[in-house]
């Protein structure tokens, strides 16, 4: 009887990219990357389809999770600051990383736009792990930066639903059946969370609820040719307050961070061709350099003047890449705008993105070795979060 090893190597990779994180001090999504990235070229573990669908789920997931995390008050009281900062997050880079593959490189109209988008993103997934891993996801820079990024990445998906997605009639059924979602579980949810025989229940009747939730965005998504990221934030963002209060959130964030995050962060490094890379090694240098330098470009002042206290911080985790970018590579390679060799070279830069700004944020300008962060009106005491 032949068996799969694919499961026992990639549980070993999970289990020793955590004891590698606690050993470094590192957060964990970033060794999970690279580990993913030496596995697969190395080809000690190739991507089956249910890793990719797990990978999927992982995504979303982190999503969901973040949008709980955001303080809405906070957000409300602090939106001028979150809402220019991922703005302009995500048209500097857009516009500079499009200019440059476009006239000097030489690449098309739709390959540059490609990457204009996919280098533009930053990854919620990313920012939210590392922000849980370090205890800020509590504070008011931590929220601020998750509500930041979110409007980074709507405006990814805005602009590869206005430039390259034709919509069609299972477009409009996934936004209605995403609306749909969020509005009855928002309002009726409560009824199912606090019923006391489910609440004492063993078989977590709740947390299998949120991931029906989820897997109806995913499914729809697929159907509609929609991204399910934007409507699983939105979700958590209105569930938040119920989910946190009764403990629910951090049972589903234990559940995911065992097995299915990991597979997120395993595969996606798993997609870095080294050989291409190397192949175009001056390209990509230039892409990576750019991408930081556009993010830095649109985001600092801005973190200066908003969230002063954090700013390098702030403006480091705005520059990582994941989730987005890697959906808008897969978008423009299915597509046919871009070639595999672009492909390889924009997901490199995005994987790099990933690890590179937040092993240097994490390293040197955590706002936990300061004294203060201000955020707003608000003063922040370094070393004392929840």
């Amino acid at each position: 009887m032949q068996t799969d090893i694919v499961p026992l190597l990639l549980g070993l990779v999970i289990f020793l990219a955590s004891l590698i994180s606690i050993r470094l001090g590192f957060s964990v999504a970033i060794i999970e990357i690279l580990l993913g990235a030496v596995s697969g070229n190395l080809n000690l573990i190739h991507t089956e389809p249910w890793m990719t669908y797990i990978a999927t789920l992982g995504g979303i997931i982190l999503t969901f999770l973040a949008g709980t995390e955001i303080d809405t008050d906070l957000m409300r009281a602090n939106f001028k600051g979150s809402f220019l900062i991922g703005l302009f997050s995500f048209v500097v880079p857009f516009l500079g990383v499009g200019t440059y593959t476009y006239f000097v490189v030489g690449w098309s109209l739709s390959a540059s736009m490609i990457a204009g988008t996919a280098l533009s993103t930053t990854s919620l997934a990313v920012v939210y792990s590392v922000l849980v891993e370090t205890g800020l996801c509590k504070t008011e820079i931590g929220k601020l930066i998750m509500a930041a990024t979110f409007f980074t990445d709507m405006g990814t998906a805005i602009a590869l639903s206005v430039l390259f997605i034709r919509p069609t009639v299972y477009t409009a059924a996934f936004i209605g059946v995403s609306a749909l979602v969020i509005a009855l579980a928002t309002r009726y949810s409560h009824l199912l969370f606090d019923n006391p025989r489910i609440r004492a229940a063993v078989v977590e009747p709740e947390v299998k609820f949120v991931f029906l939730l989820l897997l109806i965005f995913i499914y729809f998504a697929g159907i509609g040719d929609g991204q399910a990221v934007l409507p699983t934030f939105l979700l958590g963002l209105f569930m938040g307050r119920s989910l946190v209060d009764r403990g629910i959130a951090l049972r589903l964030r234990t559940i995911a961070y065992a097995v299915i995050t990991p597979i997120f962060f395993i595969v996606g490094g798993m997609n870095v061709s080294i050989a291409q890379i190397t192949g175009a090694i001056g390209l990509f240098v230039a892409l990576l350099v750019i991408k930081i330098a556009m993010k830095f470009a649109g985001v600092y002042l801005l973190a200066r003047k908003y969230i002063p206290g954090g700013s390098m911080y702030t403006t480091l985790l705005m520059s990582t890449g994941l989730t987005f970018g890697t959906i808008a590579s897969v978008f423009g390679l299915s597509m046919g705008y871009i070639d595999a060799g672009q492909y390889s070279l924009l997901i490199g830069v995005v994987i790099a993105s990933a690890v590179i700004p937040t092993f240097i944020a994490q390293k040197w300008f955590a706002p936990v070795h300061s004294e203060d962060v201000t955020v707003g009106r608000h003063t922040l005491r370094a070393g004392h979060q929840e």
